[in-house]
């Protein structure tokens, strides 16, 4: 059927639509590297922040950060499935929007906290409002068309690398100068996006598609259980979960170990997070485009996994600090695997969904990296001193290992009985 006719000196309204849509893309992926770019500015100097209220107790201020870590990671546990069931009722720009000021808020109020409950509530609201991850998830859902979701996915973790990159360093410097100052700098950096958001961004997610928000769908228990209602996603929910954990391991563990094993300064730790970082964003914002159109996405998550499993197995046994990086060229080529595994599974749901989908993915990250952060800093404190036996530090990239391992055979095992049963699609 054609399409009706439209007004004179007007686009079809699918044409519109289409235009607006893809206006948006940069957008999110300039509010997703602001986002990573705010943890990381806050990496090497809130803990500083925390211990300036202890007068030089380390172990007090210790306790303290690693409880707001874990805060961290509990609102976005709890909110993420919320703001993305909000972004299907409401739509994904008031979700996006309303994040980055919250955002602005939270850096502003910890810049200016005169006490430890000041740091609190800003730990809280940036929980909540990094839980946007989910409404930006659902936003590249709805630009992109399947066969293409796993490049625009790849262009999402191209931005996390590129704040990944910039955000420690930044903060670093900033720092330098003044404790509080990179806290000011991140709060400006997020008002001025959201003054940029409100007169660019489109909305992406058609009125049509919308559905009732629910509190029964956005708990963050409710919205895993949803999970399980597609096939593909509920048998794919066991790799994903590995890879999370075999992350959170890496990020919980990766300064412990170079400083103990290779002696590396905070200078030489922030050199290599910025190396990863670059290696991130040339595999997921350039090469994952012409590794799916030619494997397809389930082979192009086999091969990631694989390759993720060669690069902690290495990091496992390095002698030396040169090691580390020579592993960077496999280990990054293994972040072909979140793309992929990403795209098949937003392929499983309707448009309406996307956002609850999201919200879930993002709340079962925050539930794993909870667990990964323990198991990896337990492992190194078990096996990586000096006088442990056995002595062992790199135990804790085994155990990442062997996570993408078992993620490994439970994709295996879903896709050959999937091919079993229907033949497998080119583009999949």
């Amino acid at each position: 059927m054609l399409p009706a006719p439209s007004a004179p000196g007007r686009l079809p309204p699918e044409i519109r639509l289409s235009t607006n849509r893809n206006a948006g893309l940069p957008f999110i992926l300039v509010t997703l590297v602001l986002d990573t770019l705010g943890i990381g500015v806050v990496i090497p100097v809130l803990p500083k922040l925390v211990g300036s209220f202890y007068d030089g107790d380390i172990g007090a201020a210790s306790h303290t950060f690693g409880a707001f870590v874990a805060l961290y990671s509990a609102m976005q546990f709890l909110f993420a499935p919320v703001l993305g069931g909000l972004s299907d009722r409401y739509g994904r720009r008031p979700v996006l929007l309303g994040s980055l000021l919250g955002a602005a808020v939270n850096y502003l109020l910890t810049a200016l906290a005169p006490t430890l409950g000041f740091l609190v509530v800003g730990r809280i609201i940036a929980g909540i409002t990094g839980a946007s991850f989910s409404a930006a998830g659902a936003y590249i859902a709805d630009i992109t068309p399947p066969a293409k979701r796993a490049q625009s996915f790849g262009l999402m973790g191209a931005a996390f690398g590129a704040g990944f990159i910039l955000g420690p360093a930044l903060g670093g410097a900033l720092g330098g100068i003044n404790l509080r100052l990179p806290f000011y700098f991140s709060a400006a950096l997020n008002f001025l996006n959201f003054l940029y958001g409100w007169f660019v961004l489109p909305e992406s997610h058609a009125r049509e598609h919308r559905r009732a928000f629910s509190l029964a769908r956005a708990n963050p228990f409710a919205s895993l259980r949803s999970l399980g209602r597609h096939r593909i996603v509920f048998g794919l929910m066991g790799t994903i979960v590995c890879g999370y954990l075999a992350q959170m391991i890496l990020q919980a563990t990766w300064a412990l170990f170079t400083e103990a094993r290779f002696g590396w300064t905070p200078r030489d730790i922030g050199l290599s997070l910025g190396a990863v970082g670059l290696c991130g964003v040339l595999v997921q914002g350039g090469l994952i485009r012409a590794i799916i159109p030619r494997l397809g996405e389930r082979r192009t998550l086999l091969l990631g996994l694989l390759l993720n499993i060669g690069g902690f197995l290495g990091f496992a046994f390095a002698a030396h600090g040169w090691m580390f990086y020579a592993l960077l060229v496999p280990f990054a080529l293994g972040g072909i695997s979140g793309p992929a595994v990403q795209a098949l599974i937003s392929r499983e749901v309707g448009p309406d969904e996307q956002g609850e989908l999201q919200g879930a993915l993002a709340s079962l990250n925050s539930l794993t990296s909870i667990g990964g952060a323990l198991i990896g800093t337990r492992l190194f404190e078990r096996f990586g001193p000096p006088g442990a036996v056995p002595y062992f530090p790199g135990a804790p990239f085994l155990a990442a290992a062997g996570a993408n391992l078992i993620g490994l055979l439970l994709a295996v095992r879903l896709f050959a009985i999937m091919r079993r049963e229907a033949p497998v699609d080119p583009a999949k």
